[in-house]
């Protein structure tokens, strides 16, 4: 079976043109992803064919389970089909677990340099993130989180994110640590928590797994912890579901993207400093969230089934 190994911002995945294929994904993303008895990745993605897009993207996890989204993943995704002729344009619809989502490549010399995607607009909803505050405040003990008050138009569902008042500054005891958590759905579960100390002096790899996993998040969820440096910088780390620490994260650089915003720390366009790179984020507060980086291929192989 062959394979491209692709990166964006530090953040590899294991692209597989499945068009044509059947197989157990499931167990084959265990094992290629290993990263010291198979090729080693964040992910594998399965090319697939669409009924409803030019293009359907599929993504596991390295331990098997299956996400429903990944804006890296799309980038890669973006220039993998590009470049292997799979797709004939530049801009094209991709179906993904989380609905369709668009993407349009950046050619340089003949190569697929930068990808611009299209990642949906953010769900503030309990029941779409999804996150059972009812649980959360019994476990903590705690008030009702802090919700933003909306405005009459609000009220009458003017526009996606006034389907529901985001749920911004839940506080949650993890460790004897004091999280102050915003939540909010991309297409899969994030918790955002905005630090005043460096990025690289949170204990992600002890504090990750807890939130991670804690009950009141029902499918779990992604947790990123950022700073703010200025009304256009951004430094952050992601602790992702069923990856653990990664280098980037698309979705993830989105949320506190959008996050920012709600709280009046950025305007409509940020650049989030990943340990992995930076990616830039734009949103109107109305329509899609628009994601942009850099991506490149690192290797091609044969995997031997």
């Amino acid at each position: 079976m062959k394979f491209s190994k692709l990166q964006a911002t530090g953040y590899d995945f294991i692209l597989v043109d499945a068009r044509t294929m059947e197989g157990k994904w499931s167990k084959l993303a265990q094992a290629m992803c290993d990263r010291h008895f198979g090729v080693g990745a964040d992910g594998l993605i399965l090319v697939q064919n669409s009924d409803v897009a030019d293009l359907k993207m599929r993504i596991f996890n390295p331990d098997g389970s299956e996400a429903e989204l990944c804006g890296n993943g799309l980038m890669c995704l973006a220039k993998y089909a590009t470049e292997k002729g799979i797709v004939s344009k530049t801009s094209f619809a991709l179906e993904t677990l989380s609905g369709i989502r668009q993407v349009k490549a950046y050619m340089l010399r003949g190569k697929v340099s930068q990808v611009e995607v299209s990642m949906g607009i953010p769900q503030f909803q309990p029941e779409r993130i999804p996150v059972t505050l009812t649980l959360a405040l019994s476990l903590e003990g705690r008030g009702l989180p802090h919700l933003t008050s909306p405005s009459k138009g609000e009220e009458e569902g003017e526009g996606e994110m006034r389907q529901s008042q985001p749920i911004l500054h839940y506080p949650l005891v993890v460790k004897g640590r004091q999280l102050a958590l915003s939540l909010l759905s991309m297409g899969n579960p994030h918790a955002v928590s905005f630090l005043s100390e460096p990025v690289a002096n949170f204990p992600l790899a002890e504090i990750g797994p807890e939130v991670e996993r804690h009950p009141m998040f029902p499918q779990r969820t992604n947790f990123e912890v950022a700073r703010v440096l200025s009304g256009k910088e951004i430094e952050a780390r992601v602790w992702e579901r069923g990856v653990g620490e990664t280098l980037a994260c698309g979705t993830g650089a989105c949320a506190i993207a959008i996050v920012a915003q709600l709280l009046g720390y950025v305007g409509e366009q940020v650049d989030i400093m990943l340990p992995g790179g930076t990616l830039t984020i734009s949103w109107d507060r109305v329509g899609d969230v628009l994601l942009t980086g850099s991506v490149k291929e690192v290797s091609t192989g044969e995997w031997l089934t």
